[in-house]
């Protein structure tokens, strides 16, 4: 078999194509998280932190003023942008749990497993059960 052929059967399977548009969806929802992070949840926590983007807040790590953007800091120098890394973490986390709660859905929606059948006692079994309840009586 040459391996195109196989690299064809293996590009057909239902598994890769499966991969590919969970990864194109997971890339699509990814963006709809970020701006639900970014546009409607970070700015009430950046206006009870002082008003300002949260993603701005940093610590100056080279003496620049911390009355600068992030952007105008970092070209002055090197800085600890705590603030973009706890909105990322955010973002992660609802990403997270939101991928959570579709598992557990899809989880439920499939059917539960059969419960196991009791193997039938084989027929030598029996006898020998009977002999011994025989030979107690």
């Amino acid at each position: 078999m040459g391996m195109m052929q196989e690299f064809k059967q293996f590009a057909i399977k239902g598994n890769v194509m499966d991969l590919a548009v969970g990864v194109i969806i997971g890339g699509a929802f990814g963006k709809i998280v970020d701006s639900l992070v970014q546009d409607i949840i970070m700015p009430p926590i950046g206006k009870l932190f002082g008003g300002l983007d949260f993603a701005n807040y940093y610590v100056p790590l080279n003496g620049q003023s911390t009355a600068l953007s992030l952007v105008e800091a970092k070209k002055a120098g090197a800085v600890l942008a705590y603030g973009n890394f706890i909105t990322v973490a955010l973002n992660f986390l609802i990403l997270a749990f939101i991928i959570f709660q579709i598992v557990r859905f899809m989880n439920r929606l499939r059917p539960a497993p059969p419960a196991p059948v009791a193997a039938a006692t084989p027929e030598d079994v029996l006898l020998l059960r009977e002999i011994r309840d025989a030979l107690k009586r």
